[in-house]
C-alpha cells in the first residue's frame, strides 16, 4: 500500500508517517518509481504507536515497542524494553494522581471555607436597618 493509504487506514496523516520514518519507527520499501511502500506490518506499527501516544507515551516511548513487533513477537508488549517503560509511564501515572489528589483536597478545603464563609454572611440580617430604627421613621 502507498503512504496515503497507510495514513488513512491507520487514522494518521502522511506527514506523520514521514516523520516516524525519519525517526526511524517506520520504514518504506521503494517501488521501482520511488514511491513508499508499505504492508500489514507497518499498518501494525502505526496503529501500535498511536495507540501508546493516545495514552500519553512521548514518541520515543513507543520505539521498544516497535522494535519487538519488528522481533517477531505477536504483541509490542511482551519485550523486556516494553515491559519497563509500561513500569516507568505506571509511576509516572501514580505521581500525577498523588499530586492531583493534593490539589484536588486543598481545593476542596478552599471551598469548605468559602461556604463557610458565605453560611455565616447570609445568616446574619441583609438590612442594616434595625425593627427600632424602622418604627421611629414612620
Amino acid at each position: 500500500m502507498r503512504i496515503g493509504e497507510l495514513a488513512e487506514r491507520a487514522g494518521t496523516t502522511t506527514r506523520t508517517l514521514r516523520y516516524y520514518e525519519a525517526r526511524g519507527l517506520l520504514t518504506a520499501r521503494r517501488t521501482g518509481n520511488g514511491y513508499r511502500a508499505y504492508g500489514e506490518e507497518e499498518l501494525r506499527l502505526v496503529r501500535q504507536i498511536r495507540l501508546l501516544q493516545d495514552f500519553g507515551f512521548e514518541l520515543e516511548d513507543t520505539r521498544p515497542f516497535v522494535e519487538c513487533l519488528r522481533a517477531g513477537h505477536p504483541d509490542g508488549a511482551s519485550c523486556p524494553a516494553s515491559l519497563e517503560v509500561y513500569r516507568r509511564k505506571l509511576a509516572e501515572l501514580d505521581d500525577c494522581l498523588a499530586r492531583l489528589g493534593a490539589v484536588r483536597e486543598q481545593v476542596a478545603g478552599q471551598l469548605a471555607r468559602a461556604e463557610l464563609m458565605v453560611a455565616s454572611v447570609d445568616a446574619e440580617p441583609r438590612c442594616e436597618l434595625t425593627e427600632h430604627q424602622m418604627n421611629h421613621e414612620g
